[in-house]
């Protein structure tokens, strides 16, 4: 299905060959791109408007793609939720691979095409083990037993992930003025508790513009107080006194914290039963 658009347009001339004594009258062409009107030429005469019919708009007949698509670009493979790596045996480029049989016993060194026809004889399941092992290791299983090996790698990988979560700090940010009052600085003082228990980092800047560069020991002994206020529970990483913005980093003392989380709440005075005698 397409949209169709027609306007006028008023094409080029140009004479093939000229009139002469010989050939007074014959005929030649307008050209315009690939457009090819007969007309005899007539001194002084504009050529006439053409009309032109021109394909504006295309519907429908399916994606084409174009030199800036993405759609075929790149390796699709891991965009579909099916696929899985251990079984994709391209990801092997040795020649050469180490194989385990199902309960894990060495078979030995051999093809990969040797490998994977063993697989196929005896209808069980070629998966990678370790691609960047010299040679490559792969191992046979049954099917069952991949799909249990299989969870068992998900299971590790995400308590992996929340591990590596759990140890990445971020940066927390608290700005003050050297002048800052008792109520915004104890506000402070109680979000950077917060996120030092979070386990991130803490970096209190103090901003001096202007004419306030002359009260920079102010802002120095304000940024010491409050790395004593938090005491024991951070410690400092980095500071900077030389320029306007003086910061410094302070990081969670592991130990500290722990040991707080840790310390037993009060032990609760046993109730002791007495029970009636008749």
């Amino acid at each position: 299905m397409a949209g169709i658009a027609a306007f006028q347009f008023k094409p080029s001339t140009t004479l093939f060959r000229a009139p002469t004594a010989s050939n007074p009258v014959k005929p030649f062409f307008h050209s315009f791109f690939l457009l090819r009107l007969p007309k005899k030429p007539v001194r002084g005469c504009r050529p006439p408007f053409v009309t032109k019919i021109a394909v504006v708009a295309r519907y429908g007949g399916g994606f084409r793609p174009g030199p800036s698509s993405r759609r075929f670009q790149g390796d699709n493979r891991f965009a579909d939720p099916d696929y899985d790596p251990a079984l994709d045996l391209d990801r092997v480029k040795s020649p050469s691979v180490r194989l385990l049989d199902e309960q894990q016993n060495m078979i030995g060194v051999m093809s990969k095409s040797e490998a994977i026809q063993m697989a196929d004889d005896a209808d069980l399941v070629l998966a990678i083990l370790s691609v960047d092992a010299d040679p490559p290791v792969l191992r046979l299983f049954e099917s069952a037993d991949y799909k249990k090996h299989k969870y068992e790698q998900q299971k590790k990988k995400k308590v992996q992930q929340k591990r590596s979560a759990a140890s990445r700090m971020d940066i927390k940010e608290l700005k003050m003025g050297y002048n800052i009052d008792s109520h915004d600085y104890s506000v402070r003082l109680k979000a950077a508790q917060k996120f030092l228990k979070d386990g991130d980092k803490v970096k209190v800047i103090v901003n001096l513009k202007g004419r306030e560069n002359e009260f920079r020991n102010i802002a120095i002994e304000l940024i010491k107080r409050f790395q004593s206020d938090l005491g024991e529970m951070a410690s400092e990483e980095s500071k900077s006194f030389s320029e306007r913005n003086i910061f410094m980093v302070l990081m969670p003392n592991k130990a500290v914290l722990q040991k707080a989380q840790e310390q037993p709440k009060k032990k609760e005075t046993p109730v002791t039963e007495v029970s009636a005698s008749a």
